[in-house]
């Protein structure tokens, strides 16, 4: 099986810890150049010190920026793509605050739609010159289980995480002519950041510990534990792969078997 990646420049958002993290170090395994994003250049630059170079011509680098800036981030990502063309984009972006889809507000709405969609959009329209010149590339989206079953209390991230998934299936029959794929990943309970605040908003809201509320979720997984990181990064890392090439337009659950439609 192909997994060689050597020679291809991945650019993986959110990279700073959890998901986003874990995929900039599988892809760099995998022998991917790697660019990690997000807002905090001190955390970033750690990041990109300790990402494994499984070949010795590996080139890691770090791009601190906000996507909810996209005048700026913009200009950022055509300095990138003209210094070195990007063959695999990894869309990771941290989820709208938690809440009940009829009490958010519509600004609430439309800041998650900025920093979703339109960020994916952006992000994908300056990397997809080099990917069509090389007539190879790779789109992989992180977003939620959400998108075939809703989650409770996460009605902003369910209705804006749809709409990536339906613009990411239109976007791979739009592309796949020129050797460009565009998956999803929707990764279930995980140990991140994004799951202890969670499990932090559902114990103040029930007025349960922590544990009782994490037990409750775990009883809702057959697997019966959380996942980690690094499998669904190992996810993100295969749909990124040569092996993967027939692989498009689908929406890949890693969640241990905890949704139950099919």
């Amino acid at each position: 099986m192909d997994l060689n990646l050597s020679g291809r420049h991945a650019l993986v958002c959110g990279a700073s810890e959890g998901i986003g993290r874990a995929a900039a170090t599988e892809l760099a395994l995998l022998g991917a150049d790697i660019t990690v994003l997000a807002r905090r250049g001190d955390v970033l630059e750690q990041v990109v010190a300790e990402l494994p170079r499984a070949s010795g011509g590996q080139r890691h680098r770090w791009l601190q920026a906000d996507i909810a800036d996209h005048a700026r981030l913009q200009s950022q990502l055509s300095a990138l793509v003209a210094d070195q063309p990007v063959a695999i984009l990894v869309n990771n972006t941290g989820g709208p605050p938690g809440g009940r889809a009829i009490d958010a507000t519509a600004d609430a709405y439309l800041d998650a739609f900025q920093r979703h969609l339109l960020a994916n959009q952006l992000l994908a329209t300056a990397v997809l010159p080099g990917m069509r010149a090389a007539r190879w590339g790779r789109i992989v989206n992180v977003i939620s289980t959400s998108v075939r079953e809703p989650i409770a209390n996460l009605g902003v991230s369910n209705t804006i995480r749809g709409a990536v998934a339906s613009w990411a299936k239109t976007l791979s029959r739009e592309l796949a002519t020129d050797g460009i794929t565009v998956n999803n990943v929707l990764p279930g309970y995980t140990r991140t950041q994004r799951l202890a605040q969670i499990l932090r908003d559902r114990a103040a809201a029930s007025g349960k510990d922590e544990q009782t509320v994490a037990d409750s979720m775990l009883a809702t997984v057959p697997a019966r534990r959380f996942a980690e990181a690094g499998e669904i990064a190992a996810a993100i890392a295969f749909l990124a792969s040569p092996a993967a090439a027939y692989i498009n337009g689908v929406s890949l659950a890693v969640d241990g078997g905890r949704m139950q439609s099919i």
